[in-house]
């Protein structure tokens, strides 16, 4: 049975540093230097700081996460500055996981967050490269409002939106 629950201090993050590593293995071998793909355990618990941090766990094991956030004061993605706008990142499911509703179920929390706390939009990004992922947002209701090119990112990323 699938379980979604917010991180706690007796999680792993080296384990969940380890699940993300793996979910974003293949975009890795697609050439997309996502940070997901090799961050450090200091990188997760930094971009989880920011936010709530949701775990996904499946019998048991954690098998996915997704960080909700509230708008940043600065960044390089203007949508995520925007008032009003909650934005997703960290998000992964591990690969023999995915395509049982985890991932689903994962945005589904980080809606019910920024919605109790007021926030209209939920905002995410992912390579142009990445058809798959941006098929699938769009799919549960996101629509791409943008773009951006991540410094040091060999790859610029479409950002989409949902309103809430």
């Amino acid at each position: 049975m699938l379980h979604i629950r917010a991180l706690t201090g007796t999680d792993s993050l080296e384990d969940l540093t380890e699940l993300l590593h793996r979910a974003y293995a293949r975009l890795g071998a697609m050439g997309l230097n996502y940070t997901s793909v090799d961050q450090p355990v200091e990188t997760t618990a930094r971009r989880i700081a920011g936010g709530r941090c949701f775990v996904a766990e499946l019998e048991g094991q954690v098998v996915g996460t997704a960080v909700v956030r509230p708008p940043y004061d600065e960044n390089e993605c203007e949508v995520f500055t925007r008032p009003g706008v909650a934005s997703v990142q960290q998000f992964g499911v591990d690969p023999p996981a995915q395509g049982r509703g985890v991932g689903r179920a994962l945005l589904d929390a980080c809606e019910q967050w920024a919605r109790e706390r007021g926030f209209v939009e939920l905002a995410l990004d992912t390579a142009e490269q990445a058809e798959h992922l941006v098929s699938l947002y769009t799919r549960l209701g996101f629509r791409p409002v943008g773009h951006v090119q991540w410094t040091g990112k060999v790859y610029r990323s479409v950002v989409l939106s949902k309103a809430l």
